[in-house]
């Protein structure tokens, strides 16, 4: 089995069930080709790095599958290209690191080193108070020495 992902986006005009039900024809599409779906991941509305179509942001998705070939790819590159409401997609064929690293992703064990530097950092309150300058300890006036001039 050859592992693949394709992510697309959909124009963020749409209306909720519409961005779901664009999401949901390719989805069966790919059930209809004898694909195995492996993970689909909704990343949500995010900004875009240029402006497509004079849209600022999409709804990104993400698909993982497993097909026996790629003989269905270009049929499915088509209607993404044909579809009003995607604005664009990218078809990756995966090697086993790019599988591994989905898999550790989805399993928790990948973005582990942000909690833990959170917990590294001390608190704002905790870096105030040591930085803080000691109060002085009450002394005592020292009478001052009389010279002999005086």
């Amino acid at each position: 089995m050859k592992n693949y992902e394709v992510t697309f986006i959909v124009d963020p005009v749409l209306s909720g069930d519409e961005i779901k039900q664009a999401a949901q024809t390719y989805q069966d599409m790919l059930v209809k080709e004898q694909c195995n779906i492996v993970h689909v991941e909704r990343m949500g509305l995010r900004q875009l790095a240029y402006p497509i179509n004079r849209r600022s942001s999409g709804v990104y998705f993400c698909i993982e599958f497993e097909a026996q070939s790629g003989h269905f790819i270009p049929k499915m590159d088509l209607s993404f290209r044909r579809d009003e409401r995607i604005m664009r997609f990218l078809t990756v064929k995966l090697d086993r690191y790019g599988v591994k690293y989905n898999d550790d992703k989805r399993n928790g064990l990948i973005g582990k080193k942000r909690e833990v530097a959170e917990e590294v950092v001390p608190k704002v309150e905790e870096v105030k108070a040591k930085a803080a300058p000691a109060p002085a300890p009450e002394s005592t006036p020292v009478p001052i020495a009389k010279s002999e001039e005086e």
